[in-house]
């Protein structure tokens, strides 16, 4: 029984990760459950009876894709409440998202338009848990005195991870013409972002804020 079960998600696994070069390649639209099939290395039969569509492979893709930012905002009061320090180790796991999956990232923004009931649906449904705890954390600071009460925690959220996305697109556009490393500017990110929000004084001693 471990065994079979072992073999399951391995399978289930071949499928998400094939699942998600072939969306990159193809589009939403271009994409098969045959052609994912073939780059997983299974019949299309074993891939229905993990997936019952092509809708449900991609929700899995996009569920795996924040995966890491999930688990980061687990369990909250394990957060140091110093917000340079948290939102940089969030910003650090959202980042890496961003660049394992850009292909399907831009294919997502591509096809947005054209897909707004199904791509646009399961990127909102898949992500709000997630959007909803960073919101929480910001409120929690407002709470505690240390962002600014008047603001907008969800309007916040999304500049902040507007940020970081643009800052991925930029980076890995070919060719490209940016002077600056990764880490230079997610710690650019981070100290914008929060000298916006906080309260406090900032101390950026330990960012690399300079290319």
């Amino acid at each position: 029984m471990e065994n079979f079960a072992s073999k399951t998600a391995q399978t289930r696994a071949r499928l998400i990760k094939a699942a998600t070069e072939v969306f990159a390649l193809e589009g939403l639209s271009g994409a098969t459950t045959r052609e994912i099939a073939r780059v997983a290395k299974v019949n299309e039969v074993t891939l229905f009876r993990h997936f019952q569509n092509k809708e449900q492979l991609l929700a899995a893709v996009i569920q795996q894709m924040i995966a890491l930012q999930a688990e980061a905002l687990a369990n909250e009061d394990e957060w140091t409440q110093d917000l340079l320090i948290d939102l940089r180790h969030y910003a650090t796991l959202f980042n890496q998202m961003l660049e394992e999956h850009e292909g399907l990232i831009r294919t997502f923004i591509g096809e947005a338009k054209r897909h707004p009931n199904a791509a646009c649906q399961i990127l909102h449904d898949a992500a709000e848990s997630l959007y909803k705890k960073l919101i929480a954390y910001l409120q929690k600071g407002q709470k505690n005195g240390t962002v600014r009460p008047e603001i907008d925690a969800e309007i916040a959220v999304d500049m902040f991870t507007a940020m970081l996305l643009s800052g991925m697109l930029r980076r890995t556009a070919t060719p490209t013409t940016v002077s600056y490393n990764r880490e230079c500017y997610i710690d650019a990110c981070v100290d914008l972002f929060v000298r916006g929000i906080s309260t406090m004084p900032i101390n950026t001693d330990n960012f690399s804020l300079k290319k």
